[in-house]
């Protein structure tokens, strides 16, 4: 008995690896003027993600903004509908795209939480 490969829905569509999406998060937040965004290569660190992405807006609806426009890239690209928590509210915005999990802030929030230095090391790298 031969195994059956899944066959993509879209053949088009690019191939979904943790990097193929972590390039578009980055294009993304980048285009849309994210600021200070650091990405976390957690490859070998935890079973909970391949990389982790955190940035900020200016402001909630800023915050939310970047999200939806984030959400609705996934999907058009790699037909990924990514699990969301926070964008009602525009705080704090966690995206779960499987091996790559996005966290939008304001400011003030990112700075009360700070995660990075929950996950620091020589891993983390700024996107200029």
């Amino acid at each position: 008995m031969t195994a059956i490969a899944a066959r993509p829905a879209n053949p088009s569509a690019p191939t979904l690896s943790s990097d193929a999406i972590l390039e578009l998060v980055l294009t993304s937040l980048d285009d849309d003027k994210a600021e200070d965004i650091l990405t976390i290569d957690l490859r070998g660190r935890t079973a909970i993600a391949d990389h982790m992405v955190i940035c900020s807006g200016r402001s909630t609806r800023q915050v939310a903004a970047l999200a939806q426009k984030l959400l609705d890239r996934l999907k058009e690209t790699f037909r990924l509908s990514a699990r969301c928590e926070g964008k009602d509210v525009g705080d704090w915005v966690l995206i779960d795209a499987g091996d790559v999990v996005i966290h939008i802030f304001r400011p003030e929030v990112r700075e009360f939480y700070q995660l990075e230095k929950m996950w620091q090391d020589t891993g983390n790298k700024p996107v200029a």
